[in-house]
C-alpha cells in the first residue's frame, strides 16, 4: 500500500498519510531510546517485533469492544490506523514497584503495590514528560474531566485484560504506558486507545525467574533486547520460535 507524505516522526515510529481520509500508516522503526533520548541505538528487528506484538494486542482489545485506533497490519513494519488527535498525556498503570515509582517513593523494586496505580505524565520531551495531577490536566485543558474518567476506566480494563493474557504465558505484567486520542466521527468525539502496546511500553517479567523481557534490557545494558521481545512474541503464539534467522527474515520484509 502506497504511503502518502510524512506527517510525524517520533523516537520509535513514523506516521504517513493513509490511503483514505481519516487514516494514517504507522511505521515501526528499529530505533531504541531511553532516558528522554539520551541513550540511543538501532536494534535490528525490534520494529518488526513491536509491530507484530502491538497488532496482536490491539486486535484482542478491539475484539472485547475496547476502542483503539488500530485497523490492520499492512506488512512487517506498518499498520493502518485511524487518524486521531492525540491527548498530550502518557498514562502509566503500575501493578508492581519498578522504575521511577520505586526511586521516587523508596519502594523496593518488585514489591507488589496495594492496588493498581494510574499516573499521568505531560507528553513533552523537552520537559522530560513530567508527572502531573488531574488538577493540572483540567486546569491546562489537556483533557476534560469526562475524558480523564474514560481514560482511567479504559486503562484499568486494559490492565485486567493484559494481566490475564500475559499470566497465561508465564509473564508478569509489572506496568505499562499507553496513550489516547480523540476520534472525530461526524459530530461525535470518542476517546480511543492510540500509539502501541509492546515490550517498548510495558515492563514484563518472567513469572518464574524474574527475567526482564522488555525495554529495561536496553535501559540497563542487559543485552538480548530483540531476543527478549521475540520470546514474548513466541509465548503469545505470534511467532514459532526465537531463531535469529526468523527475526532477520522479518527484518528484510
Amino acid at each position: 500500500m502506497a504511503k502518502g507524505r510524512k506527517i510525524y516522526e517520533g523516537k520509535a515510529k513514523i506516521l504517513y498519510e493513509g490511503p483514505e481520509p481519516g487514516t494514517l500508516i504507522q511505521y515501526f522503526k528499529d530505533d531504541a531510546t531511553a532516558f528522554n533520548n539520551e541513550k540511543r541505538a538501532v536494534l535490528d528487528g525490534k520494529g518488526v517485533l513491536n509491530n507484530r506484538i502491538s497488532e496482536f494486542i490491539m486486535t484482542q482489545l478491539n475484539n472485547i469492544s475496547l476502542p483503539t485506533h488500530f485497523l490492520k497490519r499492512l506488512n512487517m513494519r506498518e499498520q493502518l490506523i485511524k487518524e486521531v488527535e492525540i491527548i498530550p498525556l502518557e498514562v502509566i498503570c503500575r501493578n508492581v514497584a519498578a522504575g521511577s515509582i520505586a526511586k521516587r517513593l523508596g519502594i523496593e523494586e518488585g514489591a507488589a503495590l496495594p492496588r493498581s496505580i494510574i499516573e499521568f505524565c505531560y507528553k513533552k520531551d523537552e520537559l522530560g514528560d513530567p508527572l502531573v495531577s488531574e488538577e493540572h490536566i483540567t486546569a491546562f485543558n489537556w483533557a476534560t474531566s469526562q475524558e480523564i474518567d474514560d481514560i482511567i476506566a479504559m486503562t484499568l480494563r486494559i490492565n485486567d485484560f493484559l494481566t490475564g493474557l500475559f499470566a497465561g504465558v508465564g509473564i508478569k505484567l509489572v506496568d505499562f504506558k499507553v496513550e489516547y486520542g480523540r476520534l472525530y466521527e461526524g459530530e461525535m468525539v470518542r476517546t480511543v486507545l492510540a500509539d502501541e502496546i509492546s515490550p517498548d511500553s510495558c515492563r514484563l517479567w518472567d513469572m518464574t525467574t524474574g527475567e526482564k523481557l522488555d525495554k529495561d534490557r536496553f535501559r540497563r545494558d542487559l543485552g538480548g533486547v530483540t531476543d527478549a521481545y521475540a520470546e514474548v512474541a513466541r509465548r503469545l503464539g505470534i511467532i514459532k520460535d526465537t531463531a535469529g534467522a526468523e527475526i532477520l527474515s522479518f527484518n528484510q520484509e
